[in-house]
């Protein structure tokens, strides 16, 4: 098992992966959803890690089918104004779910020797779980924060309807201690950066 987070050296501090936080994601067209406040959570952190030089990555979805709202050239492809990268920061877009499917972002961290990521953004059982299982898998010491995470209301497999809480607590649980460690941000930066700052 790898260290926690906490021992990590401030040259090889974790990767923020933000993924998926895109205008589409406030469309009126949206079930109920969790986490109301991931995203002002998501902004915190991205604040801390630009303020400390860390290494991030922007991840957006850009929809193989015509009719998506994600499809290329609508305006609901663009970052949500507070997630616009900055000019030298990394932007990888994806087709699936999964962003290390059809990218370079595993090359990316490996040729930087980044080991540790640490994932937020939408939706829980979507993209941020795909991706978690998958950083996990390739031996990356993967955090996911639960509370800069969120989803939305859905059926499940036999029709009955869940909210977005179970729906996101289910994705929680299924990544945690097999995929990856589930820490709330208040967690991860009073533990992670008065050890690396």
């Amino acid at each position: 098992m790898p260290p926690p987070l906490a021992a990590v050296p401030r040259h090889n501090a974790p990767a923020l992966l933000i993924i998926d936080l895109q205008q589409a994601m406030r469309g009126p067209q949206l079930r109920q959803r969790n986490n109301p406040d991931a995203e002002s959570r998501c902004a915190a952190l991205l604040d801390h890690w630009r303020a400390q030089h860390w290494p991030l990555v922007h991840i957006r979805h850009i929809s193989r089918s015509p009719t998506s709202v994600f499809a290329p050239g609508q305006a609901e492809v663009l970052f949500q104004p507070e997630f616009e990268p900055l000019a030298n920061e990394q932007v990888f877009e994806k087709n699936v779910p999964d962003a290390f499917i059809q990218s370079a972002l595993e090359r990316w961290l490996r040729v930087r020797s980044i080991e540790r990521v640490v994932i937020v953004g939408v939706a829980s059982e979507n993209s941020v779980e795909s991706t978690a299982r998958t950083a996990g898998n390739l031996g990356f010491h993967t955090v996911v924060l639960n509370d800069a995470c969120f989803t939305f209301a859905k059926a499940d497999f036999d029709g009955r309807p869940r909210s977005a809480e179970e729906v996101h607590a289910m994705a929680m649980a299924n990544l945690q201690g097999e995929y990856a460690t589930i820490l709330n941000s208040t967690e991860l930066l009073k533990s992670l950066l008065p050890e690396l700052v």
